[in-house]
């Protein structure tokens, strides 16, 4: 009798170089200056305080600017990122 109850464990997934550990922080460090930022001039962020200001002044705020930039890249750009290089760092140097 064959049975197939034992499966193969994954290999442990080997520690990233220091460029792909800062790539994966930029996202994260850009958020949270962001946060300081507004949390240190919040009279810049005018959702707090609006005022009588149309959208565009309320929703454009250098600050929130920068969280939503950091998000991005978190998101959308850092992880082709950090697969190209760890995609170069398995093929070796040129």
């Amino acid at each position: 009798m064959d049975t197939q109850l034992a499966t193969e464990i994954p290999g442990v997934r080997a520690r990233r170089s220091a460029r792909a550990l800062v790539v994966s922080a930029l996202g994260p460090l850009t958020v949270c200056a962001g946060l300081v930022w507004g949390i240190l001039q919040p009279y810049r962020i005018t959702l707090l305080h609006p005022g009588g200001e149309s959208f565009w002044w309320l929703a454009v705020q250098p600050p929130l600017l920068v969280v939503a930039v950091g998000l991005a890249f978190n998101f959308l750009l850092g992880p082709g990122l950090i697969a190209d290089l760890e995609d170069a760092e398995h093929e070796g140097p040129p």
